[in-house]
């Protein structure tokens, strides 16, 4: 009976501090749910050998923070997330734990699209592939940041060629191809990808790479006979076909995928295949 009605006042004491302390943290600042974090340096030495599960419990609270926010009915848009504390964070985190696949993950999702802070979320990319060596979506990730936010297509090229090599994956060679390409890197591209051509075990693969090779081929032959133009007339070509005129190109190499080459605004070799097979 004793032990009843003491646990009966301990279940009534608990509501009586719970209620009020619930109501404390919806009422605070977001700011403060997600909390501060100590630097990772002195984080390393307290916790030791615990450090990993440290950082994962750092990553989980940013992940449960962010998720809160879209609990919040009706509140979404006025509250404001805490990015710069969220990504801190995780910073902090990946110094304890640079292997942990969580935090790079969400930055990639929550910082590029919204935020737009492609440089800082490449940055946290090539830390963590500088360890998870074996990993091909991070590079893929920092290809597809550098490509699509940036336009940077060389470095695009060089993240996903890093991807394709520990991949094998064809979409990832494909996209390395098409960067060297965009990048104006033909040769490198075609270099790159008679290596993965060769070491292709799938025929169907072999093909694609064979055909993108030779695609790239193509466009550095008239590239080059753009080069040898611009030397020679000290201005650019209107179109191929002032390059076969001149004498400077024998004649128009085939589009491996059924389209027409020809000169962009820019002088930049193109296609009207836009390098892919009609389905």
């Amino acid at each position: 009976m004793r032990m009843a009605v003491t646990l009966v006042v301990l279940v009534f004491a608990y509501t009586l501090v719970m209620f009020p302390f619930c109501s404390y943290l919806k009422s605070r600042p977001v700011a403060v749910k997600l909390g501060y974090m100590p630097e990772a340096e002195a984080l390393r030495v307290i916790a030791s050998d615990q450090r990993y599960l440290l950082a994962q419990f750092a990553v989980d609270r940013v992940l449960f923070y962010f998720g809160s926010l879209f609990m919040l009915e009706g509140k979404r848009e006025e509250v404001q997330p805490e990015y710069f504390n969220m990504f801190t964070t995780l910073q902090k985190a990946l110094k304890l734990d640079p292997y942990n696949l969580d935090a790079y993950y969400f930055a990639q999702a929550a910082f590029t699209w919204e935020l737009r802070r492609i440089k800082e979320v490449n940055n946290l990319l090539e830390y963590g592939m500088k360890y998870r060596t074996w990993d091909a979506q991070l590079p893929f990730y920092a290809g597809f940041n550098a490509a699509y936010f940036q336009k940077d297509y060389r470095s695009a090229s060089v993240f996903m060629r890093r991807a394709a090599e520990i991949s094998h994956n064809p979409l990832y060679t494909t996209l390395a191809a098409r960067y060297f390409y965009e990048s104006g890197q033909s040769a490198l591209g075609t270099a790159f990808l008679s290596t993965m051509e060769k070491s292709a075990k799938d025929p169907k693969i072999k093909k694609i790479y064979h055909l993108r090779r030779q695609a790239l081929e193509a466009v550095q032959v008239i590239s080059d006979a753009v080069a040898r133009y611009h030397a020679a007339f000290k201005q650019a070509p209107t179109n191929i076909g002032s390059l076969v005129s001149s004498g400077l190109l024998h004649r128009v190499p085939i589009d491996p995928y059924g389209g027409k080459f020809y000169l962009d605004g820019d002088g930049k070799v193109r296609s009207t295949s836009k390098f892919s097979l009609k389905q």
